[in-house]
């Protein structure tokens, strides 16, 4: 392990062991504080940051987008205070923390037998929300997760995500699809942030008016085993209750080879999530490059 890598496993460390031990205001202020010290700095997060913003709000000013990158750290800073804390959060203040609408999609799919697919973008707090789904809904899921290095950092998140609920599956090896294919196929509920392609053969969509690249995972899975296909986006507002939403099945077309279909599924996935990210850009945390023309080697980096 490098020293690098010590020191990162080490930072997160710190933040379960000491930010969930801080009072709520404390961590808050912390939390905004940090935010405010990284967007100063323009670093290569938050200048992609800023970049990503600027292809949801197309015309954006550059005052425009520098606001929205601030608040957009903030949001991401939130979403870690939260995290850090969510094990020490009781049934009640996890129950009390989420608002969600349009839920009978879910609750429906699941008392069809059928399994269901919950596919999200980086909005706000994936990890409340499947918190909330297993305390509060009684509903366990399986998930997968990024191979992170060190590997101890790995092993934390598994256990964070195991702590609330979750069944965490490696992202890496094939394994995967099939142990959430038979999840799905015994009426199980899935959970996959689909909105950034890891494996380099994702399916290319239309993404705010360019091609982007996103996981063919959750189309093949619903065409596989029959489960209902279905986005969620989620938001923050001034309160200290995230909201979602659990937007209408993706049907599987009815004609069409398992690529074509996949395509079609998969475009419906992100106009879903464009929908909720154009309406709440600052609580979209993608730090990360996402077009095919920020992939593009040629272009050198950004």
């Amino acid at each position: 392990m490098s020293a690098q890598e010590r020191l990162t496993d080490a930072l997160y460390g710190a933040g379960w062991g000491t930010v969930k031990k801080l009072p709520e205001p404390v961590a808050a202020r912390l939390g905004r504080t940090i935010a405010d010290l990284a967007w100063k700095r323009r670093g290569k997060g938050v200048l992609r940051l800023e970049s990503n913003y600027a292809r949801v709000v197309p015309g954006a000013s550059p005052e425009r987008l520098a606001a929205l990158s601030r608040a957009g750290m903030r949001s991401y800073l939130r979403y870690w205070m939260e995290s850090f804390r969510l094990p020490a959060w009781s049934r009640e203040r996890i129950a009390t923390s989420f608002e969600g609408k349009d839920l009978h999609h879910l609750t429906e799919g699941m008392d069809a037998g059928r399994g269901v697919i919950l596919a999200l973008p980086h909005l706000a707090n994936w990890d409340l929300a499947g918190a909330w789904v297993t305390t509060h809904l009684g509903i366990p899921f399986t998930t997968v997760a990024e191979r992170l290095r060190p590997e101890t950092l790995y092993d934390r998140f598994v256990a964070y995500r195991e702590g609330l609920g979750m069944e965490v599956l490696p992202h890496s090896g094939g394994a995967a699809f099939g142990t959430l294919a038979r999840r799905l196929r015994g009426g199980g509920l899935v959970c996959l942030v689909a909105d950034r392609d890891l494996s380099a053969s994702g399916v290319e969509v239309g993404f705010f008016g360019e091609p982007a690249r996103m996981p063919a995972g959750p189309a093949l899975l619903a065409q596989q085993t029959g489960a209902a296909l279905l986005p969620v986006t989620l938001w923050y507002d001034e309160t200290p209750v995230m909201r979602g939403r659990v937007h209408p099945p993706v049907e599987v077309p009815e004609s069409g080879t398992r690529r074509e279909k996949t395509s079609v599924m998969t475009q419906a996935l992100a106009d879903a999530f464009a929908t909720g990210i154009a309406d709440h850009p600052e609580d979209w945390h993608m730090l990360q490059r996402l077009w095919l023309a920020d992939l593009d080697p040629a272009k050198g980096p950004s």
